[in-house]
């Protein structure tokens, strides 16, 4: 058996990546599926999108490289964080849509929480510095008060990738990285934090057992094998959560590696041996794939959502074309550096924990009747530049980051998005080879340790093959050195009046939470 297969299970959509034994991907296939957004703070998708996305993207694979199912050595999975799929043993899934890692429904049950346990300690115990609602314990707290019918019938809850495995295996795991985001996981001591789960009123039987990432945790089941186009008895590794596959994949396991992520969600993250932890700007941190190792970052989490977004709503008649980012970016490049004066500030799905509010939305500043649609595509992928520089910012003050930072992600694809970061940044902006696939290459290298390929993940380096640096021109980046402040300026007061709108209609007018209706 010649093959690998990794997924990439992200929040536009799962790509299905064939590696040979010289850990080079043969063929790609990429299938899109949708969220949902049926009222503020809440944010699901779909387990049997996933599912449907992993046949479909299977099935396009293998016919694409021609290549027989049979020859496929093993599988391993990344998946996309915080997502909370409940299970009963013997009826599945219980809810058609589930709350994904962005979702904020559960803001009052984790307040609650932090009545009896001390924030700042938990924080510090778990890295986790996402805004609190958005950890599956509390999402496992506002589903025992709102839907207690779902709550009792739970057997287990899981991730996205470990769902998929689920229904690829019948084996139910999940590991250490993915564990790291569950609100429940002591970073150092890689154990479920028994006394957190009484307090939230959690047994803790309801999560899954935690294996490493390239523990093999069953095969391809014949149920599975008819759906997918993959074969019966192939071998399925345990996989590990998108950040910290995406961080394999990109820098190895080496100390102080870095790199910026520009994917639905971005963020820049570091590598490190002991997890980087502040109080006052809550980095976020998930276990390494590699033993030992963490995975440290500053996030925003709409940021090529945020393009998309633009997409849709200012640039409609291109979203279902093909290359309609290519012309997003022709349009772009036709206005110039600063966009005619227009900022965009890419808080569409709300601010994490190093912002001024979690409450933040997104804006246009700036507009005038002579503004053009050039200007405010120019002006979002400048935004989320600028938005990302502050997080850099953030991380160079708390850990060493030098040199050069590579780009992965889809928006790595972007010539003139790399160039934009390059200014705004004032670093040099590294593509390699292995651009938007580094989360597929990390799940690959992941299923390559399983089966015995590979000892370690040494060997990741090898893999990359520089094919450009963008370095900053120095007229735009005087121009970014200037707009920066006015940014930041503009980011915290619209942080602040994020946080006013959220606290005054939250007094006027009482929100009725999704029940029962969902289960059906």
């Amino acid at each position: 058996m010649s093959y690998l297969i990794s997924y990439d299970l992200g929040t536009g959509g799962v790509k299905a990546s064939l590696y040979d034994r010289h850990m080079q991907t043969v063929a790609r296939s990429f299938t899109e599926y949708a969220t949902y957004y049926p009222q503020p703070n809440y944010h699901q998708q779909r387990p049997a999108d996933w599912w449907q996305g992993i046949a479909q993207s299977t099935h396009s694979l293998l016919s694409t490289a021609g290549v027989d199912a049979t020859q496929i050595a093993c599988i391993s999975l990344s998946g996309h964080s915080l997502v909370s799929v409940p299970i009963s043993r013997t009826e599945g899934a219980l809810l058609e849509q589930v709350p994904i890692w962005s979702d904020k429904r559960a803001e009052a049950e984790a307040a609650l929480f932090f009545q009896k346990v001390d924030e700042q300690q938990w924080y510090l115990r778990t890295g986790n510095g996402f805004p609190a609602a958005c950890y599956p314990l509390f999402k496992l707290m506002w589903m025992q008060k709102y839907q207690p019918d779902i709550f009792a019938r739970t057997d287990v809850l899981l991730g996205s990738k470990d769902y998929i495995n689920y229904r690829l295996t019948g084996a139910i795991y999940t590991d250490p990285s993915y564990a790291s985001g569950l609100g429940a996981y002591d970073l150092k001591q890689g154990v479920l934090v028994e006394e957190w789960l009484d307090v939230a009123g959690i047994a803790p039987h309801v999560f899954p057992p935690i294996v490493p990432s390239h523990e093999l945790i069953g095969h391809v089941t014949a149920e599975a094998a008819a759906y997918t186009g993959l074969a019966e008895g192939t071998p399925v590794a345990c996989g590990g959560v998108d950040n910290a596959c995406m961080a394999l994949g990109a820098v190895g396991s080496e100390e102080g590696r870095s790199y910026v992520s520009l994917g639905s969600s971005s963020w820049i993250p570091v590598n490190s041996s002991e997890p980087v932890l502040d109080i006052a700007t809550r980095p976020y941190v998930f276990a390494h794939i590699a033993e030992g190792m963490y995975t440290s970052a500053y996030s925003i989490f709409a940021g090529g959502s945020s393009l998309r977004w633009v997409r849709d709503q200012l640039c409609s008649e291109l979203a279902e074309q093909p290359g309609a980012y290519d012309k997003m970016n022709e349009l772009a490049a036709a206005a110039p550096p600063g966009s005619n004066g227009v900022l965009f500030d890419p808080s569409l799905a709300g601010g994490t924990s190093q912002d001024a509010s979690v409450h933040i939305q997104g804006s246009y500043i700036g507009l005038q009747l002579a503004t053009t649609r050039n200007d405010l595509i120019r002006a979002a992928m400048e935004g989320i530049a600028m938005n990302l520089k502050l997080s850099l910012d953030l991380l160079r003050q708390r850990t060493p980051i030098t040199g050069e930072l590579l780009f992965c992600g889809g928006g790595s694809r972007s010539a003139l998005w790399r160039q934009m970061f390059a200014d705004v940044f004032d670093m040099n902006i590294v593509k390699t080879n292995i651009d938007q696939d580094a989360a597929s290459l990390g799940a690959a290298a992941i299923a390559a340790r399983a089966v015995g390929w590979w000892n370690d993940y040494s060997g990741i380096a090898d893999v990359h093959i520089v094919e450009h640096t963008s370095q900053p021109e120095p007229s735009s980046r005087e121009i970014y050195q200037h707009i920066l402040p006015v940014f930041q300026h503009i980011h915290e007061q619209v942080a602040a009046l994020g946080e006013y709108m959220h606290h005054h209609t939250r007094k006027h007018q009482a929100q009725s939470p999704i029940t029962s209706r969902m289960e059906e």
